[in-house]
């Protein structure tokens, strides 16, 4: 069972991330404050729980037991100011969009920059040990899937509706097929360096 709280601080906000090493469409984060855990004895880290339950936990996350937020950093800002730079933005904008400002924040992963001056602490595979993060994985996986199905719809060659824009053999194909779309992120590589696109 995941635990509650890494501090001894009741608002103790967990925020992570999803979609960063994807070619199209953005990164996106989300920040959780839990309320009450009853609910949300079946939370896990999102790459643990199928479709059904992540949608499932997603709408108990929503309503019953937190303070929440997410963020999208789209393609540009990302081609702009660099992956890592993008997903800790988008993690801060999760976190400025509370209803509550937190008294302490539990990153997963190794990396992020400070915030205001509220403390925190990076926390590798850290949606696997406490509850907030992973209900954040789970918001930011779901969010960021839902974007990824409504841009499907425009450039359904990419199926991005299955993929949700990581690097597959089928969108890498369809990338050297039709090309790059305003979608991608073009500072990333979209085809192993034996494959080039005349751009």
């Amino acid at each position: 069972m995941l635990e509650l709280n890494k501090s001894n601080f009741k608002f103790e906000a967990g925020t992570d991330e999803a979609g960063r090493g994807c070619l199209a469409g953005p990164v996106t984060a989300a920040a959780v404050i839990i309320k009450d855990s009853t609910f949300l004895q079946n939370v896990n880290d999102s790459k643990q729980l199928n479709l059904k339950n992540r949608t499932i936990l997603k709408k108990l996350i929503e309503s019953e037991a937190t303070f929440h937020a997410f963020s999208h950093i789209f393609e540009n800002e990302i081609d702009e100011i660099n992956i890592l730079n993008a997903s800790i933005k988008a993690m801060q904008d999760s976190i400025s969009k509370l209803e509550i400002e937190p008294e302490f924040i539990i990153v997963d992963g190794n990396r992020f920059k400070p915030y205001k001056e509220i403390p925190y602490e990076c926390i590798i595979k850290g949606d696997a040990k406490y509850l907030s993060i992973a209900a954040a994985s789970i918001i930011a996986k779901t969010k960021r899937d839902e974007y990824m199905d409504l841009i499907h719809e425009e450039f359904p060659m990419y199926n991005w509706k299955q993929n949700k824009g990581y690097p597959t053999k089928e969108h890498r194909k369809a990338i050297l097929e039709y090309g790059p779309c305003k979608y991608h992120r073009m500072s990333f590589r979209l085809l192993p360096k034996q494959l080039k696109l005349d751009l």
